[in-house]
C-alpha cells in the first residue's frame, strides 16, 4: 500500500473518519430539528400548520443545490465514515484498534435503525412521488404536503405508523447522544485528550448499581419526553384528523407508497 503498513494506515484513517463523521453531524441535526418540528405543531395546528412548516423548511434545504449539499450529501458522508471506521477496527492487526461502541449502545442502535429505515422513507417521500408515469405522474412540492402522511397513516395504519415512530424515536435519541459526544470531545478537550475522553464514555455506557437512574438513561428519557413524543402525538393528530383532497391526488399518494416494496407486501 505504498510502502504505508497496515496497521499505519488504519492508524490515521480512523481520526479522518472520525473527524468526518463529527463534521457532518451539525448539518443533520439542523434538518432533523426542522423535519420534525412539523408533526410535532400538528398537536395545535393540525395538517394545515403541520404541511405549512414543512414548506418553511423546504426553503432551507429542498433546493437545486441546497438538498445534495445540505442533507444528502452529509448524510451519505456520515453514514459512510461510521460504517467504514467499524470494518476498519475489525480487521485483525499488528496493534488492537481503539475499543469500538457496542452495537447495543443508544447512539449505534440508534443508527442502525435509521439505516435500516431512512432509504425506504427516502424513497416513498421524495423519490417515487416525482415519478412522472401513470397513476403518480410526479406529485410536484406544493401537492407534496402532510396529506401524504395522512394517507400513509390512513391506508397502512400499523406500518406507518410504527415506521415514522422508529424514525423519530432513533433520530431523537441519536442526535442527543451524538451531541453529547461531541461536547465531551471538543468542548473538554483543553484537559484531556480525546483517547481519555472516548475511554470515558466507554466505561460510562455501562449502568451502574446505584439508587437513581444512570445519567444516560435520564438523558434518553428527557430527549424522548421533549422531542420524539410531541411528534408522535402529531402523527396520531394527523391519523385522525380528517382528510380533504381529491380521490384522483389521492389515488396519486398511494400510488408512490405502492412503488416501494414494504407498503406492496400484504
Amino acid at each position: 500500500m505504498l510502502g504505508l503498513s497496515w496497521t499505519s494506515f488504519r492508524a490515521r484513517a480512523l481520526p479522518v473518519l472520525t473527524t468526518t463523521a463529527h463534521a457532518t453531524a451539525p448539518f443533520l441535526t439542523i434538518f432533523l430539528a426542522v423535519h420534525l418540528s412539523a408533526p410535532a405543531l400538528a398537536n395545535v395546528g393540525g395538517a394545515s400548520l403541520a404541511s405549512q412548516t414543512l414548506l418553511l423548511g423546504r426553503e432551507y434545504y429542498q433546493t437545486a443545490l441546497g438538498e445534495p449539499l445540505l442533507l444528502f450529501a452529509p448524510l451519505a458522508v456520515h453514514a459512510l465514515s461510521g460504517i467504514l471506521k467499524r470494518i476498519l477496527s475489525l480487521i485483525p492487526s499488528s496493534q488492537p484498534a481503539p475499543k469500538q461502541r457496542p452495537a447495543s449502545s443508544p447512539l449505534t442502535l440508534s443508527a442502525i435503525t435509521l439505516g435500516l429505515l431512512l432509504p425506504t422513507h427516502v424513497l416513498t417521500h421524495r423519490v417515487f412521488p416525482a415519478l412522472p408515469t401513470p397513476p403518480i405522474l410526479s406529485v410536484g412540492p406544493a401537492e407534496l404536503d402532510f396529506a401524504f402522511v395522512q394517507t400513509a397513516l390512513r391506508t397502512w395504519p400499523w406500518r406507518s405508523g410504527l415506521m415514522y415512530a422508529a424514525l423519530a424515536v432513533a433520530g431523537v435519541v441519536h442526535a442527543v447522544e451524538g451531541a453529547t459526544l461531541l461536547k465531551t470531545l471538543y468542548w473538554k478537550k483543553s484537559t484531556r485528550d480525546t483517547a481519555k475522553v472516548e475511554a470515558e464514555l466507554q466505561a460510562t455506557s455501562t449502568p451502574k448499581r446505584s439508587s437513581g437512574l444512570h445519567p444516560r438513561t435520564k438523558r434518553i428519557a428527557l430527549a424522548l419526553t421533549l422531542g420524539a413524543l410531541p411528534v408522535l402525538t402529531g402523527l396520531y393528530a394527523l391519523a385522525i384528523e380528517p382528510t380533504f383532497i381529491f380521490k384522483d391526488l389521492a389515488a396519486r399518494y398511494r400510488a408512490a407508497f405502492l412503488e416501494s416494496p414494504v407498503y406492496r407486501i400484504l
